[in-house]
């Protein structure tokens, strides 16, 4: 190996080790990884930001605000409420709801489709008395496999365009992917809907509306409370029948994790209790407590004080005029769950950090994390992709800062059209940009007319443009595209590929074919889609090269395995979204997800072979 070849796969290697650990996000890798290769020569300073420009990127950025027009006109929800079966029992509605999963998905960002679709499949889970999880997780594996039936489906597609029209072969047209992704997506929702789902781990069978494994809910002691002057051991023999336990105290800033059952309790104490967010009104009701975010923060030594706001908006005051806002009456005051975003803003950030109460006028309450106890105080503890927030608020002041921050409602909401004819326009777009690209038009010329047109029509506002786009996703696969091109540059590609053709595959064409289709999956399983495909894009054409076959073979294999990580919860965004909703636990993934990922070789290995002969 070369000197540029040890360096490239030294760079590599660390980028994979920092995907795994986790510690980063995939966007910050990829840029560190991008600029270490540019430092040490392997790619050229003038070609670093190369890949902003590269048709994928583009094609990516407009389809995600294409599928934002969909969302928000309300043309998912007429969808929903034509197909979904009234009163069917599990196996034909967990069918119907991961097929029409995998549609929308073949069509649009299949993190919106999730997102759309989650409360709708909280409430048939609900009805039929099913688990949450058990409906949950056929729906997540069902938008990812319908990711793979177009060109625009799932980004990991248009790498594998992209790689092939810079190898002199032109790009995948539309539905180049539909003989292969449509069979193997097809055959996964059957199999997820007549016998998967009873994989999945029933954390609470026959519950009632959304589960969590519990909240962490901090409640204040006021002077009046019955409770001043009482002994923990009190509070827990009343809690116990609300099924909830004080799990610490928080006393001057000082937190007393598993406080001795005789220590008392005296007025000004916070009281950190474990319980089910259906249990909080009794339990506040039956102790007297309040709401540790609902009392007004007083000023601690060192801290800033929040100032609570009572209504969404900014009270704006000119000199001579004062402008007051009307809080909103008690009546509207209600209790959401939202999810957390695989890609929010609020990850990393306390919920004093963003000021919930200053900036929106919504108290959060309690948060929901795999019944995993945090060690800070709620206002300080970082959010997490995945995470359950228990919000007290106006509908309006909650949807705003869930729109805002990138959170998803889990509560029960009525699917309904906010305008009838937004929603026409926005599917015909939608479908014009689609066949637009399958008539020969480039696909990132296709859908960044339908994005111009959106804007032109209202179907898309102004503003929204840029909040739709997934910018994370997009810095990954311009970040990583120029790496991708240093490997084929620099002959590791080359190298590697060579390597599994005569160690591994020993020279036998399919043997190496179902090598790079398992390789791909395992990496997909680990770390993002999008970068395992730009990783594997160039081996895969460097093996069909050792081996003098198809190139779109080896090329679909890539494309096939990258949209298949069913193995883990970080491997796509939609395993994290469903995670903190479902109560599901990290080893809960693999009892659906590994017998789907042998369907998935089982079906596409014979696939490849017909539709794109070696």
């Amino acid at each position: 190996m070369s000197t540029d070849q040890w360096l490239l796969a030294g760079v590599l290697l660390a980028t994979l080790v920092l995907f795994l650990w986790g510690r980063w996000r995939h966007d910050v890798v990829a840029v560190a990884a991008l600029l270490a290769s540019v430092a040490l020569g392997l790619v050229p300073s003038a070609e670093a930001f190369s890949g902003f420009a590269h048709p994928a990127v583009i094609t990516v950025a407009c389809v995600l605000v294409l599928s934002h027009g969909l969302q928000t006109s309300g043309a998912v929800d007429a969808l929903v409420r034509r197909v979904m079966p009234g009163a069917a029992g599990p196996t034909l509605t967990i069918a119907v709801l991961t097929g029409l999963g995998a549609l929308l998905s073949g069509f649009m960002n299949n993190v919106g489709a999730l997102a759309l679709l989650i409360p709708v499949a909280l409430q048939v889970a609900a009805r039929m008395e099913v688990a949450p999880a058990r409906v949950l997780m056929p729906l997540a594996f069902g938008t990812i496999l319908g990711g793979m039936i177009t060109l625009v489906g799932t980004p990991p597609n248009l790498i594998v365009s992209g790689f092939r029209a810079e190898a002199g072969l032109g790009p995948f047209g539309m539905f180049d992917f539909t003989p292969v992704g449509l069979a193997v997506a097809a055959l996964g929702v059957l199999f997820v809907a007549l016998v998967g789902w009873r994989l999945v781990p029933a954390r609470k069978p026959g519950a009632e509306g959304f589960e969590t494994e519990a909240y962490l809910t901090e409640v204040r002691v006021h002077e009046d409370s019955e409770l001043a002057g009482r002994c923990l051991r009190d509070v827990d023999e009343k809690l116990r029948d609300q099924d909830a336990h004080v799990v610490s105290l928080v006393r001057h800033e000082v937190r007393m994790v598993a406080p001795h059952p005789g220590r008392r309790i005296h007025a000004g104490d916070i009281l950190v209790i474990q319980a089910e967010a259906e249990a909080l009104a009794g339990v506040l009701g039956s102790l007297g407590l309040k709401l540790e975010e609902a009392v007004a923060p007083e000023e601690d030594e060192g801290e800033a004080v929040e100032i609570a706001s009572t209504s969404k908006h900014e009270v704006k005051a000119s000199k001579d005029q004062e402008v007051e806002e009307e809080a909103p009456r008690e009546d509207e005051i209600g209790l959401v769950e939202l999810a957390v975003l695989p890609q929010s803003s609020v990850i990393g950030r306390t919920p004093s950090d963003i000021q919930l109460r200053t900036r929106y006028g919504i108290n959060l309450l309690a948060i929901s994390r795999q019944g995993r106890r945090s060690a800070t105080r709620l206002r300080a503890t970082p959010l997490r992709a995945g995470d359950v927030l228990l919000m007290q608020g106006s509908p309006e002041a909650i949807s705003e800062f869930a729109a805002n921050a990138g959170c998803v409602p889990l509560a029960e909401r009525a699917l309904t059209i906010p305008d009838r004819r937004k929603a026409i326009l926005a599917t015909g777009i939608m479908g014009m940009a689609v066949a637009a690209a399958t008539l020969g038009v480039p696909a990132a010329l296709a859908f960044a007319a339908g994005v111009l047109l959106s804007l032109l029509v209202r179907t898309v506002a102004l503003r929204q443009v840029y909040q739709s786009v997934d910018w994370p996703v997009v810095v990954l696969l311009a970040a990583l595209i120029p790496v991708a091109g240093a490997m084929q540059a620099t002959g590791l590609a080359g190298l590697v590929a060579q390597f599994m053709v005569d160690t591994l595959a020993q020279g036998h064409v399919i043997v190496a074919l179902l090598l790079i289709l398992v390789v791909t999956m395992m990496l997909s399983d680990l770390m993002n889609n999008a970068a395992t495909a730009a990783v594997m894009c160039p081996i895969a054409i460097g093996i069909a090269g050792q081996l003098g076959v198809n190139v779109d073979t080896f090329l679909m294999a890539v494309a096939v395995g990258a949209s298949c990580a069913f193995l883990t919860p970080i491997g796509h965004q939609n395993n994290t979204l469903i995670l903190g909703p479902g109560g599901l636990r990290f080893g809960d993934y693999w009892r659906l997800g590994l017998p789907l990922e042998v369907l998935v070789v089982a079906v596409a290995v014979p696939m490849l072979l017909i539709v794109w002969p070696l």
